[in-house]
């Protein structure tokens, strides 16, 4: 048994501390806010996230950062916004020898930084491990079969998280390409976003299995010009993510698309969701990174254009269909 500490009391925050709980750990679940840490050990209930699914009482709910102390194991379940700020909050009490997982996804807006990188930055001496693969918290949360995987520089600390969350239910595998392994979990987002623009505007099933198809290739295309492996992005972390995300009525990012397709403007569509979409923010990230980088990612830039230009769809979409003459094979997942 090990002493654990969410931070973070949302959907999937919730889902990982039963999880947690029911392997035999002590659980603390950390929020930010007083009053939602208060009304969840009251009411037991993440009413808004997942309605119907009854936390235990013995996983106790706190306002306080204290009980990182005595954690062995901290896991971050905070927007992708929050992650630095909740890495410094962190350092302050988080005891010397705790490992830090973290389940964002997403880039850093500015620096680009993955997650790994932010919370090296902000916690050196401790290692870190990034929980990525297809998870939605409504099926996580009722013990629905899931299968994820834990990539880490630190090899231990990696094997440590498998350990200590793997169960019938949750299988984990571990990687050491922690870039690749990021990558893939953000920038799937932007083709989930795409994909349900696809589904709003009914440009058909053949175009949406186009965007999911090609859609992994420019994510490893800039996946591996940022040092990752080509065999990553056709792992959990790569397509199975990718898949889940296009196509799942549980995600944020296609019921976003799927707004906007229909003709909702961005942001009362953003508002619509309700929830923290993490592919409209990296969109904008990913487009820059990848102006930067010189890496060509032509459903990227579509989307971008569409949520932060104004562009129409049905010019995103000719302007796809109408690039020049490629050969499938030819660099599919490198630079040309």
């Amino acid at each position: 048994m090990a002493k654990v500490m969410v931070l973070g009391a949302g959907g999937f925050g919730i889902s990982l501390a039963m999880l947690c709980y029911d392997k035999g750990h002590q659980v603390t679940v950390w929020s930010h806010r007083l009053e939602e840490a208060t009304r969840l050990q009251t009411e037991r209930e993440q009413a808004k996230l997942l309605p119907g699914i009854k936390i235990p009482q013995e996983i106790v709910f706190t306002n306080s950062m204290e009980s990182a102390k005595e954690a062995e194991l901290v896991i971050m379940a905070v927007p992708s916004f929050a992650v630095r700020q909740t890495a410094r909050l962190l350092k302050e009490t988080i005891g010397k020898t705790t490992i830090v997982a973290c389940v964002a996804k997403g880039l850093e807006q500015g620096t680009f930084y993955d997650f790994s990188t932010v919370i090296s930055q902000e916690m050196p001496n401790h290692p870190n491990v990034i929980l990525s693969g297809p998870s939605h918290a409504e099926e996580v949360s009722r013990g629905m079969a899931t299968t994820v995987v834990a990539a880490s520089k630190d090899r231990e600390a990696a094997m440590k998280v498998q350990d200590w969350l793997m169960n019938l239910n949750f299988r984990v595998y571990v990687n050491d390409d922690v870039i690749g392994v990021e990558l893939g979990g953000a920038l799937k987002n932007i083709i989930a976003v795409a994909s349900g623009i696809a589904d709003g505007a009914g440009v058909g099933d053949n175009a949406k299995a186009a965007l999911m198809t090609r859609g992994i290739t420019e994510i490893a295309r800039l996946g591996v010009a940022m040092g990752g492996h080509q065999e990553t992005f056709a792992g959990l972390s790569g397509i199975g993510d990718l898949i889940v995300t296009c196509t799942s009525m549980h995600s944020r990012n296609r019921r976003f698309g799927k707004l906007v397709g229909q003709g909702v403007p961005v942001q009362q569509a953003l508002e619509q969701v309700g929830m923290v979409v993490e592919g409209y923010s990296c969109t904008k990230a990913a487009y820059e990174l990848s102006q930067k980088m010189g890496v060509e990612m032509p459903i990227t830039v579509q989307t971008y254009q569409i949520l932060y230009e104004g562009k129409s769809i049905s010019a995103a979409l000719r302007d796809l269909m109408g690039r020049p003459k490629k050969n499938e094979r030819e660099c599919t997942w490198v630079i040309s």
